[in-house]
């Protein structure tokens, strides 16, 4: 008989992967698939599968994330970003403190994507400081000052899309006649500008594009900083804010400049933690630290894997069949075969492709 994945548990390796398919990518809290179990006809409780994704998250897939968060940190360019969640039983915290998830994740020179998911108690910044202790190089991030204070040899590179939505809010606030003329819009144009640049050098080698970006990208920037020490707007004002944003985060964001690897915002990390942000819409809160930890780990196998194109219901399913009968020695010594990047994943895991193309699908409905 195959291993279970959980110990004396009747729990099949597709029912627990079906449920953190359910609440990880479909957004469905627990409560939900309770009802849903019930309706045809099973009493499977939201405790019992919170236990069941706890348990074989401690068990299958937190030495996978470790094996992950380690090559993360052989990377030289990196993004971080970070969202609130509420944790309803933190030791020491009242049920509606914040709590932080953290995200770390790849660039676009990476081969193999990864995107890691971090749960915390707070924002200090000595947590990316402890998670990224064994990093050296970039780090694509947004203004938020614990970035700042991390050591020398990471170097942190600022979000020109921050900047330009300071600029875009400045400038919604006025009158539409007085929109196209305004510092608000000029402000706009040049990020614009330097936008429209990165879409063209976006198939340049990362040698070319930085020699692009010195020819181009350099003078557009000098330009802008010379006209914004000429903008008079009130500090409390929005331009005012976007003004001093540009001017306070100055040497963060013209970092892109230095290497080609480096994108001219932190858009990356912010689609990553998006699936995140949508499923607390739903679910809400988490109820205790082991099930915020737990989360943070299925949201990094989970994302991870479609980023390189596998299905994450058939990933989970094949990593809770095979672990198991690998036994704890057997399955730390193949770790790496269970990488979402790995080659020895099987064919069904991957996500298939779409038969035919766009132009073919619509010729076909008009005919």
């Amino acid at each position: 008989m195959p291993e279970p994945v959980i110990k004396g548990g009747f729990a099949s390796p597709e029912t627990i992967a079906h449920i953190a398919a359910q609440k990880f990518v479909m957004a469905s809290p627990l409560y939900r698939q309770e009802q849903e179990w019930k309706q045809n006809g099973i009493l499977l409780s939201r405790q019992t599968m919170s236990n069941w994704l706890i348990k074989a998250s401690n068990d299958w897939l937190e030495p996978i994330y470790e094996e992950m968060k380690r090559r993360l940190c052989k990377h030289d360019v990196l993004h971080g970003d970070e969202t609130v969640l509420q944790v309803l039983k933190e030791p020491g915290k009242t049920a509606q403190s914040k709590s932080y998830m953290w995200l770390y994740r790849t660039s676009g020179e990476a081969k193999h994507q990864i995107i890691l998911y971090e749960y915390q108690p707070d924002r200090r910044h000595i947590r990316p400081k402890i998670f990224l202790k064994d990093f050296s190089g970039y780090l694509h991030a947004d203004g938020y000052d614990g970035y700042h204070k991390l050591p020398e040899n990471i170097i942190v590179v600022g979000c020109l899309a921050h900047l330009r939505r300071k600029f875009f809010d400045a400038m919604k606030t006025l009158p539409k006649e007085r929109q196209s003329d305004s510092n608000a819009a000029k402000g706009v144009a040049y990020c614009d500008k330097l936008f429209h640049f990165e879409k063209q050098f976006a198939s340049l080698s990362s040698n070319n594009r930085f020699e692009e970006r010195e020819r181009l990208s350099r003078p557009v920037i000098e330009e802008f900083y010379n006209w914004i020490e000429h903008v008079n707007a009130l500090p409390n004002t929005l331009l005012g804010k976007a003004t001093y944003y540009a001017q306070s985060q100055r040497k963060y964001l013209e970092r892109y400049l230095l290497d080609g690897r480096l994108e001219i915002s932190n858009n990356r990390a912010e689609r990553s933690i998006k699936p995140f942000v949508i499923g607390r819409k739903n679910w809400l809160f988490a109820n205790t630290p082991n099930g915020a930890r737990a989360s943070a780990i299925y949201y990094s196998l989970i994302v991870t894997a479609r980023e390189n194109g596998l299905n994450p219901f058939e990933y989970l399913t094949w990593i809770f069949t095979n672990a198991p009968n690998l036994g704890k020695p057997g399955y730390a010594s193949a770790i790496e075969d269970f990488l979402p990047g790995s080659a020895k994943i099987p064919h069904k895991v991957f996500i298939p492709k779409p038969k035919g193309t766009e132009a073919e699908k619509y010729a076909w409905e008009e005919d």
